[in-house]
C-alpha cells in the first residue's frame, strides 16, 4: 500500500483534513454510529480516517477492517461479472432475458394510468442492456405504485434469507412490468437478475464467480454474500434514524439524536444466506472494495493482470440513456441526484456537474448502498474513493454531496 504526502499528489493538507472534523460532526450528532472514509489519487493512498462505532452497544470503534453491508454498492460488481462475459462474445447486450430465464418470455406491463394490477398489456421483453440500466421496467418494493405494492405484499426480493437467486428470480418474472421497456427509468431489482444471468452463462454461483473471477485477482478477501469467517465482532450493526423499518425511503420521521439498531452484528441473517443478491447482498472492508475501485480507474488493469478491457471499462462508463436520468421521467428512488445525470452499465456518470449541483468532473462514475455508503472514480483528476457507514435509509442526510464538496475543495493542482 503506497501511502504520500497529500500535498504530493495536488492536495492542500489542511483544507483535505477539514474530511475528518466533518464525519466527527456526523458521529456527536447521532446521524452516523461510526464511519470511514479512503480516498486515493494515482492509486497512492492520500487520505484514510475513522471515526465513532461499528457497534455502540459494545462500544467498539469504526475501523479500517470493519466489515459492512455495502447493498446496493454489489450492482457494480455484477455488472462487471456481465461484461466480462459479454467480452468473450457469449451474447449481445440487446438479448432479450427470456433468452435465459424463459419465465420472462410473455412479458406483460401495466397500460399508462392503469389503477389496477391487472390492467395490462402486451409488451417487448426487456433485454440485458435495460436490467443494467434500470430501464427494464423492472421496480422495487420501496417505490411507489402498483407493482412495487404487488411486490411488497408477496415479499419478492431479494434479501437475506429469502430463498435463492434462481427461486426469486422466476417469482419476478410472473409479475407484469411497471411500464414499457425503454420507456422510463426506474430503480429497480434489475440486476439481482442480471446476477441470474451471470449464473446461467457462467455455469457457476454468482458467488462462486465473484470469488473466481473478481475477488481473487483483486485480492478481496473479506468479501462476500456471508459475513466471512473469522471476522468475529468486526462485523458492524446496522442503525437506523427512522422509528420504522430503515430499508425505506420515507424519511419524513428521522429523528435528530436518535440511533435505533436495525441489524445487530451478532444475529444479522448476513451470517449465513443462501440469496446471492446480485442488487444488493454483499458485505466487506473499505480496502476490499477500493481494490474493485481502483480497478475501474485503471480501465480493467489490476495486480494480478486484467479483469476486463480498457473500451470495455470506457464503453461502461458512458451513459447509455438517451439524456438524463430526469429526463426518463424517473419517479422512483436514486441512489444520486437525477439532474445532469446519466446512467452506465452497473453505476452512474455525470454529464453536467452545474444541473448536479455537486462538484465533479464529467464523466465521474458512481453509486452508493442503502446503508449510506458510496464510491466514485473520477478519471479527469485520477481520483478513487470509497466512503463507508452503517446507516439506512442513505437518502436520511446529504453526506455523498459534502463529501464530494470537501474533496474537491482540498485540490488545488490538478
Amino acid at each position: 500500500m503506497n501511502s504520500i504526502s497529500p500535498q504530493d499528489h495536488g492536495f492542500d493538507t489542511a483544507r483535505l483534513n477539514r474530511i475528518k472534523p466533518w464525519m466527527q460532526r456526523y458521529v456527536d450528532e447521532r446521524k452516523y454510529p461510526g464511519s470511514s472514509v479512503l480516498i486515493k489519487r494515482h492509486g497512492d493512498e492520500v487520505l484514510f480516517n475513522a471515526t465513532g462505532q461499528r457497534n455502540i452497544k459494545d462500544n467498539l470503534a469504526f475501523e479500517r477492517d470493519t466489515v459492512a453491508r455495502i447493498y446496493s454498492m454489489t450492482k457494480p460488481v455484477t455488472s462487471v461479472a456481465l461484461m466480462m462475459l459479454l467480452e468473450q462474445g457469449l451474447f449481445p447486450l440487446e438479448t432479450p432475458v427470456s433468452e435465459f430465464i424463459p419465465g420472462f418470455a410473455k412479458a406483460r406491463c401495466l397500460i399508462p394510468g392503469a389503477s389496477h394490477i391487472d390492467q395490462t398489456e402486451p409488451c417487448a421483453v426487456p433485454t440485458l442492456r435495460q436490467l443494467l440500466t434500470h430501464t427494464s421496467g423492472l421496480t422495487y418494493s420501496f417505490n411507489t405504485g402498483l407493482v412495487p405494492q404487488l411486490m411488497a405484499e408477496h415479499k419478492r426480493d431479494f434479501g437475506p434469507g429469502k430463498g435463492t437467486l434462481a427461486e426469486m428470480a422466476d417469482q419476478i418474472a410472473t409479475m407484469p412490468l411497471a411500464f414499457v421497456p425503454g420507456s422510463r427509468w426506474e430503480y429497480s431489482v434489475g440486476i439481482d437478475i442480471i446476477g441470474r444471468v451471470v449464473e446461467i452463462v457462467s455455469g457457476r454461483p454468482l458467488d462462486q464467480f465473484f470469488a473466481d473471477e473478481i475477488f481473487a485477482p483483486l485480492g478481496m478477501t473479506e468479501t462476500a454474500f456471508n459475513v466471512p469467517k473469522g471476522t468475529g465482532d468486526r462485523f458492524a450493526s446496522l442503525y437506523t434514524p427512522l422509528a420504522e423499518d430503515g430499508l425505506t425511503l420515507d424519511i419524513s420521521g428521522v429523528t435528530s439524536g436518535t440511533l435505533r439498531l436495525t441489524d445487530s452484528y451478532e444475529k444479522s441473517p448476513y451470517h449465513l444466506t443462501s440469496m446471492r443478491s446480485g442488487g444488493g447482498g454483499l458485505v466487506g472492508t473499505i480496502d476490499d472494495y477500493m481494490a474493485f475501485v481502483e480497478m475501474l480507474r485503471q480501465r480493467g488493469a489490476c495486480d494480478a493482470g486484467r479483469l476486463l478491457s480498457p473500451r470495455i471499462v470506457d464503453f461502461m462508463m458512458c451513459n447509455h440513456l438517451p439524456g438524463d436520468i430526469a429526463s426518463m421521467g424517473a419517479k422512483s428512488f436514486a441512489e444520486q441526484p437525477m439532474e445532469g445525470m446519466g446512467f452506465g452499465i452497473g453505476g452512474s456518470v455525470v454529464l453536467d456537474p452545474a444541473r448536479v449541483g455537486v462538484p465533479g468532473s464529467v464523466g465521474d462514475f458512481s453509486w452508493g448502498g442503502m446503508a449510506s455508503t458510496g464510491f466514485w472514480v473520477d478519471r479527469a483528476l485520477d481520483i478513487s474513493v470509497v466512503f463507508f457507514t452503517q446507516l439506512a435509509p442513505s437518502s436520511s442526510y446529504p453526506s455523498r454531496a459534502e463529501l464530494k464538496a470537501l474533496i474537491h475543495g482540498a485540490i488545488v493542482e490538478g
